[in-house]
């Protein structure tokens, strides 16, 4: 039905858009990775704030949807890349309004109360706390989103123009490090200090700190999955067709190599 690079590309864009989408309804749940890690407890200073190493279950998640960025980058250029971060803005809000119109369904009687025994005495108000994220979360989360993937594909051909297409790490980690540095202080500035919550600068400045030293180890730690990544699409394709994909994606930047 599809040649070879539009089902790479249905694929990877599946791939991008189900990441992204578990990320931000995971998010509701906070993690203490000392306490995952089976570690003691971190007890960072920073800014005149303390605190434990404690995340949202979406940072799992979003680094691996901008190592999808650098790879989709890779082969199908800023135009590609634009299609699925706009797609992507676009099903989380739809997913989001149909989670608040659940949310406003008046539960059945004897639901509420059916995992009494497992400690979950009101299904109702478990269902809305998790998917009821506030209204300035969800804001934050894709205007963050919107920029870092921005940031990223710019970023991503500026080094490519730089190394002459050589060096696939520096432009993959690189951009995926600079995005990951504003994604994780925007997200929090419009959540928390925009936000109804008014967190003090040193408190923002702090929390995006230590989350993104977190972003920057893990993406660090994935760069081989992007050579995995390359290896095994250029298997699929071929030699020759994943260097035309890839000659066309430089070019349509004006970047050709």
């Amino acid at each position: 039905m599809f040649d070879r690079p539009t089902r790479l590309f249905i694929v990877l864009g599946g791939f991008f858009v189900c990441n992204a989408l578990i990320a931000e309804f995971l998010g509701v749940k906070i993690f203490a990775l000392e306490a995952t890690l089976g570690l003691a407890p971190l007890d960072w200073n920073l800014f005149g704030q303390s605190g434990s190493l404690s995340f949202t279950a979406g940072v799992l998640l979003w680094p691996v949807v901008f190592i999808m960025t650098d790879i989709i980058n890779e082969y199908y250029g800023r135009r590609g890349v634009r299609l699925l971060s706009y797609l992507t803005v676009g099903l989380i809000l739809y997913a989001f309004a149909f989670a608040y119109l659940s949310i406003g369904l008046s539960p059945a009687d004897w639901w509420v109360g059916i995992q009494s025994g497992q400690g979950v005495p009101d299904m109702q108000a478990a269902f809305s706390a998790i998917f009821g994220q506030g209204m300035w979360i969800i804001v934050g989360s894709v205007v963050a989103f919107l920029i870092g993937q921005i940031v990223d594909v710019t970023v991503f051909h500026r080094i490519r123009r730089l190394t002459g297409g050589r060096h696939v790490w520096a432009r993959a980690t690189g951009s995926t490090l600079i995005s990951q540095f504003i994604d994780s202080f925007v997200v929090l500035y419009v959540a928390f200090v925009l936000g109804p919550q008014q967190w003090p600068m040193e408190l923002f400045l702090a929390v995006g700190t230590v989350n993104y030293v977190y972003k920057f180890v893990v993406a660090i730690v994935l760069t081989p999955l992007i050579y995995l990544g390359r290896a095994l699409i250029d298997r699929y394709l071929g030699d020759e067709l994943s260097g035309t994909l890839r000659e066309r994606a430089a070019a349509a930047e004006g970047l050709a190599w």
